[in-house]
């Protein structure tokens, strides 16, 4: 008796198939039919009705023509990049940036809105979205997926604003009230989460699956990623180390308090800037005077080496419980700290704990949130088209 013929596989690996090149064709395109066969190990002929498939639901188009070889010449195929769009959104103290990308990844608009005192977090967003979108050349239907960075908390069962602690006006309820309003799907994360979702994809954390961030800005704060996976842990918690309690800072007990944690007042930008003006350096901000320090040598180093001391108390920490495989210093501070704090941090932590980890400064050039934000709503706007195709 012959074994049961599955229902539906003939469907399932024509919609494998499908997601297989449109992942080739944004990778690699544009790319021939014959080209995409090769990659994909299917026939010819399978591969022409593959393209033609996706040809008829307007994903894929011809682009132009590869010459060169015997016969005529091969028409050349490419993802249709106003297929969908994402928009990206960091929201910070004082300003919403948000970037609109089409499917491909280009990014095709932007806009910055000030926050001022007693802003609706609702109009603000609204407004940077909508000025994004518009300025790319896209109406805000087309738009699939909308990210929003934010600092603070994000619940990961209800997807809300838990707590944001310089943002007292964005709570629990505006990701609700934003995807009404908009009429898209609407997602919040924190900010240093999708920072560490940028360094993975094109900065110092490509090609490592277990690693840890240690952003180090106006605020101190941790993202892990384990298996390749953000931790974000029960409450959306995990890696909020500017409450963890360290030796040289007071300990809050106080809920009013609790934006000045332990950590957080040994190693965020206020207190970098009063141990640098300590060792002689003033500047108009933290960042300004980790590179002034750099920049004057041997002078600089007693400043560098007591930043280091501090930092790598919350790199230790995690360290011991996680034992990652890398560390990657980030934020103003971490970035404009370099090699020169990575590895007075590196050297600390194996001084002071069993582990030893390798600690990098962030290699993503600029704007990590905000590409964070992009890749996540890529990847689920992706996920949504390329994985229904049959």
């Amino acid at each position: 008796m012959s074994p049961a013929r599955l229902p539906g596989t003939p469907r399932l690996l024509r919609a494998l198939n499908d997601r297989a090149a449109l992942e080739l064709l944004l990778s690699r395109g544009p790319l021939t039919r014959a080209q995409l066969g090769e990659l994909t190990g299917l026939s010819k002929v399978t591969a022409s009705q593959l393209v033609e498939r996706l040809e008829e639901r307007g994903l894929v188009k011809r682009v132009g023509e590869q010459a060169g070889g015997r016969g005529p010449n091969a028409q050349m195929y490419a993802v249709v990049p106003t297929t969908a769009f994402v928009v990206g959104v960091d929201a910070g103290p004082q300003h919403v940036v948000a970037a609109a990308a089409d499917i491909t990844g280009n990014v095709v608009g932007r806009a910055d809105v000030t926050i001022r005192d007693g802003d609706d977090p609702m109009k603000l967003v609204h407004a940077a979205v909508i000025e994004a979108t518009e300025s790319g050349g896209a109406s805000i239907e087309r738009v699939r997926r909308i990210v929003l960075g934010t600092p603070g908390l994000v619940d990961p069962n209800s997807g809300e604003i838990a707590f944001a602690w310089d943002l007292p006006r964005w709570q629990r309820g505006l990701r609700a009230a934003l995807g009404a309003d908009l009429e898209r799907p609407v997602a919040f994360e924190n900010d240093v989460n999708l920072a560490a979702i940028a360094e993975a994809d094109s900065g110092a954390a490509r090609g490592v699956s277990d690693f840890v961030m240690v952003w180090v800005d106006r605020g101190v704060g941790l993202a892990v990623v384990l298996g390749g996976k953000l931790h974000r842990g029960t409450t959306g918690a995990a890696g909020e180390i500017g409450y963890l309690p360290v030796p040289g800072a007071p300990v809050t007990r106080e809920v009013s308090r609790r934006s000045k944690g332990s950590f957080q007042q040994l190693a965020g930008a206020d207190a970098v800037k009063a141990i640098a003006k300590e060792h002689g350096f003033k500047a108009a901000n933290a960042a300004d005077a980790v590179r002034a320090a750099i920049a004057s040598g041997t002078d600089g180093s007693p400043f560098l080496d007591e930043l280091a001391r501090r930092v790598s108390l919350g790199v230790a920490a995690a360290g011991v419980i996680l034992d990652p495989a890398l560390v990657v210093l980030a934020g103003d501070v971490g970035k404009a700290g370099g090699m020169a704090l990575a590895q007075r941090v590196q050297h600390e932590v194996a001084a002071i704990t069993v582990v030893s980890p390798r600690v990098v400064p962030t290699e993503v050039d600029a704007e990590p949130v905000l590409h964070g934000a992009i890749l996540t709503g890529l990847d689920a706007v992706r996920e949504e088209i390329f994985g229904s195709t049959a």
